[in-house]
């Protein structure tokens, strides 16, 4: 019994990290669309890489417009939908009843956008160690590219000091945001 609670436990987690980053990569190629980034950028490429196999379908159906990258950004609800179906599955053995579909499909939303903040507070945390550390890395370029339109108009809002305590706002509001949202997608559905 003890061994199937802790397998159970391993193949949650296992989901859990796999969606996870593949749902922030889904987040992240939509945030590429929208700041413009250009696609020959390494980063770029590796994300339209791993995601081309779910993104590029749909894109038939959902064409990306503007400054929104609808497709990529619903590919991210379908995997969180997905995920969701699949850790119930773990936790209860069979499917959810279809009377648990449009609850299934909130708390997919939700988890998409507790996927929105983790990249946010992860970029962020990178950024400013980064920051600290190496302010003339490679990356760096690219990080400021991806969190200038999250911290600038924190920026603006702050009064100006020797030290940019824009990051510090954003990772707090971030969490904060992040707790609630977790909070209500895995009670809605229920895992």
């Amino acid at each position: 019994m003890a061994t199937a609670l802790m397998l159970g436990d391993i193949i949650r987690f296992l989901l859990e990290i796999t969606f996870t980053l593949f749902g922030a990569a889904l987040i992240l190629r939509a945030w590429i669309h929208a700041v413009r980034l250009h696609p020959f950028n390494p980063l770029a490429r590796a994300i339209y890489q791993g995601t081309n196999w779910l993104v590029l379908p749909l894109r038939r159906v959902i064409p990306a417009t503007g400054s929104i990258d609808w497709t990529s950004l619903i590919a991210a609800w379908v995997a969180a939908l997905f995920y969701l179906i699949l850790v119930w599955l773990s936790a209860v053995g069979a499917l959810p009843p279809a009377s648990a579909l449009p609850s299934a499909m909130g708390s997919a939303l939700l988890m998409v956008l507790k996927w929105t903040l983790n990249l946010m507070v992860w970029m962020t945390l990178i950024q400013a160690v980064l920051s600290w550390v190496n302010p003339l890395s490679p990356l760096m370029p690219l990080l400021q590219t991806l969190t200038a339109p999250l911290l600038d108009p924190i920026r603006r809002i702050l009064p100006r000091t020797a030290i940019d305590f824009s990051p510090l706002v954003l990772l707090i509001g971030a969490q904060i945001l992040l707790m609630m949202v977790a909070r209500l997608a895995y009670g809605i559905f229920g895992v």
